[in-house]
């Protein structure tokens, strides 16, 4: 089972094409600056198994592509590598962005768990490195400048020069009681909306969704990624 913080499905501003985007629950790192700190604790959040998770993820036809962040995703490595093998299974051609706060060294020669290689296996693009906000270059999918943009395979080399140092986006989705804000928010939005603290998540009253890594805010309060990219929730607000 996998403990997941937010989704979103059938998005454009978390790498090319149109993707879902899936945030996990718990980062063993704690990034200053980081936009999504309702992410980081190792708490139970939402419960889904990997083929359940998998068909949420396509339930639009339209989805060429899934998009992994959190959190950390290799914290959760064998599951998630699970679900893009079921997804690809169901639907050709798909292709995989995943974030993480490692560097790609690491987790080749001391990775943090024995699903690592398996969902590395599985990813098109590696967005490697921790957040830092003092790095923060306004470009591409990267939080920082710090950050690296590996391709481990070449379906996403025709994407290169977006994810590397493009526009950034963010999509504003609207639902019952919150707002969610997806993808890599600009420097300037970021600075319009402080990061909530620990504990605070209840007083959150509106914040872009970005981590460094991946972007998706979670349910309660803003959350970013892996440092700068967004995927955030915030109560009670119509835009995020």
């Amino acid at each position: 089972m996998l403990n997941v913080a937010e989704t979103c499905v059938g998005t454009r501003a978390l790498g090319p094409g149109t993707r879902s985007v899936v945030w996990v629950q718990g980062c063993p790192f704690h990034c200053p600056g980081c936009l999504a700190p309702e992410w980081i604790p190792d708490r139970p959040a939402r419960s889904v198994a990997p083929a359940e998770l998998a068909a949420e993820l396509l339930a639009d036809p339209a989805v060429t592509g899934l998009t992994f962040s959190g959190g950390e995703p290799m914290a959760q490595a064998a599951g998630l590598a699970e679900v893009a093998r079921i997804a690809r299974r169901d639907r050709s051609g798909l292709t995989l962005v995943c974030f993480t706060g490692y560097r790609l060294e690491r987790l080749r020669s001391r990775p943090p768990n024995d699903g690592v290689a398996a969902l590395l296996a599985e990813v098109d693009v590696l967005i490697d490195g921790l957040y830092v906000a003092e790095r923060n270059d306004d470009r591409g999918l990267r939080g920082s400048a710090n950050q690296r943009v590996h391709h481990l395979t070449g379906r996403l080399r025709g994407a290169a020069e977006a994810l590397e140092g493009g526009p950034r986006s963010v999509e504003v989705r609207v639902r019952t009681g919150e707002t969610l804000y997806v993808g890599v928010p600009s420097r300037a939005l970021a600075e319009l909306y402080p990061p909530v603290t620990l504990g605070d998540e209840a007083n959150a009253t509106a914040s872009p969704g970005v981590q460094p890594r991946g972007t998706g805010l979670p349910r309660e309060g803003r959350g970013y990624g892996d440092g700068a990219e967004a995927g955030r929730r915030t109560p009670g607000r119509s835009a995020r």
